[in-house]
């Protein structure tokens, strides 16, 4: 009988934070979709998609282009991981409504929509590959919360990674952790 103060440790510590992130397999490949109400103006959001410096932020890479327009190359770089470097094409372009870029092997696709507010509706669309759908959502859910202002707790990204897994595996089977070697910003 001493042991019923003991159920606060099933609470969640990191995590507040339940999925967001809608999985449609009815494509080619799978998405990923996160849904996000910024309180900025969609030309404001425009330049935190980017710009450099503002991308710094809450982007998981630096992005490097000479500049945004369809058929631009761009090169992501990971500060402290380099060694995963990848390249993309912008392929759509429409400020400050849709941009669509490759990111590696994936489709990047952002929709901003002006609110009544004065803010952005935001709905990123990340186009992958099956395996790796559960920890791509899990970090675009994460670098969205620093997008809007807010610090996820550090040790979020697992137990949403868990809840993503036990929800996509079903449909897309089973769902790789972080790359080996690579080494989570803080």
């Amino acid at each position: 009988m001493s042991d019923h103060h003991h159920h606060d440790r099933t609470q969640p510590t990191a995590s507040t934070l339940t999925p967001t992130g809608k999985l449609t397999t009815t494509g080619a490949r799978p998405t990923v979709r996160l849904d996000r109400d910024l309180s900025d103006s969609p030309s404001t959001v425009w330049r935190a998609l980017t710009d450099p410096a503002e991308l710094k932020a809450w982007f998981p890479s630096e992005i490097v282009t000479e500049r945004w327009e369809v058929g631009a190359q761009l090169t992501f770089v990971f500060p402290e991981n380099p060694q995963f470097t990848m390249t993309g094409t912008v392929l759509e372009l429409d400020e400050p409504r849709l941009l669509v870029y490759t990111w590696g092997d994936d489709t990047l696709r952002f929709e901003l929509t002006a609110t009544e507010s004065g803010g952005t509706h935001l709905v990123l669309i990340d186009e992958l590959a099956p395996g790796v759908a559960a920890r791509t959502a899990a970090g675009w859910q994460l670098c969205l919360e620093r997008l809007a202002g807010t610090v996820p707790p550090r040790d979020a990204w697992r137990p949403l990674f868990q809840q993503y897994t036990a929800a996509f595996e079903p449909e897309l089977g089973p769902q790789e952790g972080p790359p080996a070697g690579f080494k989570d910003r803080t």
